[in-house]
């Protein structure tokens, strides 16, 4: 491995630029889809990735540090977006049975309707600019590939308290 001893060799040394692009791509495809579900659902991309969690926890709902964690926030980052999401009558919080001090959020009626709609939004856009650049012989494969990045890297990450 040739050591980079030069600002010329750091810029276009090709795992640098290899993880550019993919930070680049993800941060350009992130707006672009993030903004598709704001104008046309109302609600923010973190907004619609909580929807998703909660959809996935079932009726019962999740305690706000199982959501902090999925999405490596705070807890009080947590709280105050929860807050914005029960407010606009996404989200409900209950008494947690397990825990006299803590609360569930869960899915409400408004909220399922929301992230459906919101995701067969996100679907199409995902399959427009994320799926179809790319030619079909690789697309498996690269889905794939970024479910092991994505593994390591939350297994590499400090569990958040």
């Amino acid at each position: 491995m040739a050591e980079i001893a030069t600002a010329e060799q750091a810029a276009n040394d090709g795992l640098v630029l290899a993880f550019g692009r993919l930070q680049g791509a993800a941060n350009r495809l992130e707006y672009i889809l993030g903004r598709a579900i704001e104008e046309e659902c109302g609600i923010s991309h973190l907004m619609f990735e909580v929807l998703l969690i909660l959809g996935r926890a079932g009726d019962a709902g999740l305690p706000m540090r199982a959501i902090a964690q999925e999405r490596v926030l705070t807890t009080g980052g947590v709280t105050r977006l929860v807050d914005r999401m029960e407010a606009a009558g996404l989200v409900a919080r209950d008494a947690d049975p397990d825990d006299r001090r803590g609360r569930l959020v869960r899915l409400t009626p408004a909220g399922e309707e929301t992230v459906v709609r919101a995701a067969r939004l996100h679907v199409e856009n995902i399959r427009r600019h994320f799926v179809d650049p790319l030619p079909a012989e690789h697309r498996e494969r690269f889905a794939e590939d970024l479910k092991i990045l994505s593994h390591a890297a939350r297994d590499a990450l400090p569990r958040l308290r």
